[in-house]
Protein backbone atom coordinates (compact mmCIF):
# COMPACT_ATOMS: atom_id res chain seq x y z
CA UNK A 1 0.00 0.00 0.00
CA UNK A 2 1.24 3.04 -0.67
CA UNK A 3 1.37 5.95 1.60
CA UNK A 4 -0.30 9.50 0.61
CA UNK A 5 1.96 12.64 1.65
CA UNK A 6 0.17 15.21 2.91
CA UNK A 7 -1.36 17.82 1.09
CA UNK A 8 0.78 20.57 2.44
CA UNK A 9 3.89 19.01 2.29
CA UNK A 10 3.12 18.58 -1.51
CA UNK A 11 2.07 22.33 -1.54
CA UNK A 12 5.53 23.10 -0.58
CA UNK A 13 7.16 20.99 -2.58
CA UNK A 14 5.30 22.48 -5.18
CA UNK A 15 6.63 26.31 -4.25
CA UNK A 16 9.99 25.01 -3.99
CA UNK A 17 10.24 23.69 -7.69
CA UNK A 18 8.24 27.37 -8.42
CA UNK A 19 10.92 29.01 -6.92
CA UNK A 20 13.76 27.19 -8.59
CA UNK A 21 12.27 27.66 -11.70
CA UNK A 22 11.76 31.60 -10.93
CA UNK A 23 14.99 32.02 -9.40
CA UNK A 24 16.64 30.18 -12.36
CA UNK A 25 20.27 31.26 -11.99
CA UNK A 26 19.93 34.23 -10.10
CA UNK A 27 22.00 34.37 -6.07
CA UNK A 28 21.28 37.50 -5.26
CA UNK A 29 19.94 37.25 -2.09
CA UNK A 30 17.56 40.72 -2.21
CA UNK A 31 16.21 39.26 -5.27
CA UNK A 32 15.50 36.00 -4.79
CA UNK A 33 13.79 36.71 -0.96
CA UNK A 34 11.54 39.89 -2.66
CA UNK A 35 10.61 36.85 -5.03
CA UNK A 36 9.68 34.39 -2.27
CA UNK A 37 7.84 36.57 -0.36
CA UNK A 38 5.63 37.40 -3.62
CA UNK A 39 4.96 33.76 -4.15
CA UNK A 40 4.39 32.88 -0.80
CA UNK A 41 1.86 35.66 -0.24
CA UNK A 42 0.32 35.23 -3.39
CA UNK A 43 -0.23 31.43 -3.15
CA UNK A 44 -0.65 30.51 0.47
CA UNK A 45 -3.99 30.88 1.51
CA UNK A 46 -5.46 32.94 4.17
CA UNK A 47 -1.69 34.93 4.62
CA UNK A 48 -2.12 38.91 4.94
CA UNK A 49 1.84 39.04 5.32
CA UNK A 50 4.94 37.89 4.07
CA UNK A 51 8.28 39.17 5.01
CA UNK A 52 12.03 39.26 6.13
CA UNK A 53 13.94 40.83 8.80
CA UNK A 54 17.46 40.46 8.48
CA UNK A 55 19.74 40.68 11.38
CA UNK A 56 21.99 43.93 11.90
CA UNK A 57 23.82 43.78 15.17
CA UNK A 58 20.96 43.18 17.91
CA UNK A 59 18.13 44.17 15.67
CA UNK A 60 16.19 42.62 12.75
CA UNK A 61 15.74 45.45 10.93
CA UNK A 62 12.41 44.85 7.43
CA UNK A 63 13.63 43.35 4.34
CA UNK A 64 11.42 42.17 1.24
CA UNK A 65 7.79 42.02 2.25
CA UNK A 66 4.41 41.43 0.36
CA UNK A 67 1.28 42.95 2.42
CA UNK A 68 1.04 46.25 4.40
CA UNK A 69 3.50 48.14 5.90
CA UNK A 70 5.15 46.72 9.02
CA UNK A 71 7.20 47.12 11.75
CA UNK A 72 10.84 48.66 10.84
CA UNK A 73 13.24 47.42 13.73
CA UNK A 74 12.38 44.46 16.24
CA UNK A 75 15.40 44.06 18.79
CA UNK A 76 16.01 40.30 18.90
CA UNK A 77 14.82 38.51 21.64
CA UNK A 78 11.47 40.78 21.38
CA UNK A 79 8.21 39.79 20.13
CA UNK A 80 7.38 36.53 17.96
CA UNK A 81 10.28 37.46 15.10
CA UNK A 82 12.68 38.23 18.21
CA UNK A 83 12.00 35.13 20.22
CA UNK A 84 12.10 33.00 16.72
CA UNK A 85 15.99 34.59 16.27
CA UNK A 86 17.19 34.43 19.53
CA UNK A 87 16.26 30.82 19.77
CA UNK A 88 16.92 30.00 16.48
CA UNK A 89 14.09 28.12 16.31
CA UNK A 90 9.96 28.06 13.90
CA UNK A 91 7.62 29.59 16.50
CA UNK A 92 4.04 28.79 15.46
CA UNK A 93 1.37 31.16 17.12
CA UNK A 94 -2.17 30.09 16.91
CA UNK A 95 -3.01 33.47 18.84
CA UNK A 96 -1.20 36.06 18.65
CA UNK A 97 -3.37 38.15 21.64
CA UNK A 98 -2.09 35.22 23.67
CA UNK A 99 1.79 35.58 23.11
CA UNK A 100 3.35 37.50 25.46
CA UNK A 101 5.41 40.65 24.36
CA UNK A 102 3.44 40.08 20.88
CA UNK A 103 4.62 43.30 18.72
CA UNK A 104 1.14 44.13 16.75
CA UNK A 105 2.38 45.81 13.16
CA UNK A 106 -1.20 45.02 11.88
CA UNK A 107 -4.53 44.68 13.87
CA UNK A 108 -5.91 41.94 11.11
CA UNK A 109 -3.37 39.75 12.25
CA UNK A 110 -4.79 36.82 14.74
CA UNK A 111 -1.97 33.81 14.20
CA UNK A 112 1.53 34.06 13.20
CA UNK A 113 4.75 31.44 12.20
CA UNK A 114 8.10 33.02 12.23
CA UNK A 115 11.18 30.86 11.01
CA UNK A 116 15.04 31.94 11.40
CA UNK A 117 17.38 32.15 8.53
CA UNK A 118 20.81 30.39 9.86
CA UNK A 119 23.90 30.49 7.11
CA UNK A 120 26.06 28.10 8.77
CA UNK A 121 26.33 29.00 12.40
CA UNK A 122 25.18 32.58 11.77
CA UNK A 123 21.40 33.94 11.94
CA UNK A 124 20.91 36.13 9.07
CA UNK A 125 17.07 36.81 10.13
CA UNK A 126 14.05 35.63 9.84
CA UNK A 127 10.99 34.93 7.61
CA UNK A 128 7.23 35.82 9.20
CA UNK A 129 3.41 34.87 7.86
CA UNK A 130 1.11 36.34 9.21
CA UNK A 131 -3.10 35.73 8.67
CA UNK A 132 -5.54 37.19 9.83
CA UNK A 133 -6.89 33.70 11.15
CA UNK A 134 -6.77 31.75 14.31
CA UNK A 135 -4.69 28.55 14.35
CA UNK A 136 -3.29 29.51 10.51
CA UNK A 137 -0.44 27.34 10.83
CA UNK A 138 0.15 24.37 11.62
CA UNK A 139 4.05 22.11 11.77
CA UNK A 140 3.42 20.92 7.85
CA UNK A 141 3.53 24.93 7.52
CA UNK A 142 6.78 25.60 9.35
CA UNK A 143 8.89 22.53 8.42
CA UNK A 144 7.69 23.60 4.52
CA UNK A 145 9.08 26.80 4.97
CA UNK A 146 12.01 25.62 6.61
CA UNK A 147 12.65 23.89 3.58
CA UNK A 148 12.11 27.03 1.60
CA UNK A 149 14.40 29.26 3.34
CA UNK A 150 17.27 26.44 3.26
CA UNK A 151 16.91 26.49 -0.52
CA UNK A 152 17.10 30.47 -0.22
CA UNK A 153 20.44 30.87 1.87
CA UNK A 154 22.05 27.94 -0.02
CA UNK A 155 21.42 29.62 -3.35
CA UNK A 156 22.58 33.11 -2.47
CA UNK A 157 25.77 34.73 -2.50
CA UNK A 158 25.24 36.65 0.76
CA UNK A 159 28.21 39.00 0.61
CA UNK A 160 26.09 41.81 -0.32
CA UNK A 161 23.79 41.16 2.35
CA UNK A 162 26.66 40.70 4.58
CA UNK A 163 28.17 43.92 3.55
CA UNK A 164 25.26 45.88 4.62
CA UNK A 165 24.10 43.99 7.56
CA UNK A 166 25.79 43.33 10.35
CA UNK A 167 25.97 39.49 11.89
Amino acid sequence: MRREVPLAVRAYEQLGEELTALWSDETDFFVRAANMAALLFWRLPEVNWVGFYLRDGDDLLLGPFQGRPACQRIPIGRGVCGQAALRRQPIIVPDVSAFPDYIACSPETRAELVVPMVAGDVLCGVIDLDSPWLDRFMQEDAQGIQQLVHRLIAGSDLKRLQRYYRW
